[in-house]
């Protein structure tokens, strides 16, 4: 293997797994973000019928497995990262649109709750395999 393949491997090296102080704290973040989403969302008087509705939505994003792993990965990532929810509140933002902006918060809710739980961006060698560490039975 060259060494350019080598720099571009999809393997995390078990070592960088997030542990300790770092994992938790990674968590509560998610936790406060969560927690920040559904309050400001409470606060807006949306709808809790859509939230409920739309709170498990950007998991189907993970449909992208069926292709492949590195499609299910960049898929998944894509509907997994505060950059995704942060330019769909910019859209709501610009076009001046409540509802793009409960999708938004709704966005964050989802992210910050599987933060808190754990799961993380994923690598596109193992659906288990996140930058917060390996999930399920070990």
């Amino acid at each position: 293997m060259t060494a350019t393949a080598q720099n571009v491997s999809t393997t995390p090296p078990p070592t960088l797994a997030v542990i300790g102080l770092p994992r938790l704290l990674l968590r509560l973040e998610g936790l406060t973000v969560f927690a920040a989403a559904i309050a400001l969302y409470i606060h807006q008087g949306y709808s809790g019928w859509l939230f409920a509705g739309l709170l498990l939505a950007p998991d189907l994003s993970a449909l992208g497995y069926l292709i492949n792993k590195r499609i299910g990965a960049l898929s998944y990532n894509i509907a997994h990262t505060y950059v995704t929810a942060a330019l769909i509140g910019l859209l709501a933002l610009l076009t001046q649109s409540h509802s793009v902006l409960a999708i938004a918060i709704i966005a964050f809710a989802h992210i910050g709750m599987d933060r808190a739980v754990g799961y993380g961006l994923k690598y596109a060698n193992s659906f288990k395999e996140t930058h917060m560490g390996r999930v399920g039975k070990q």
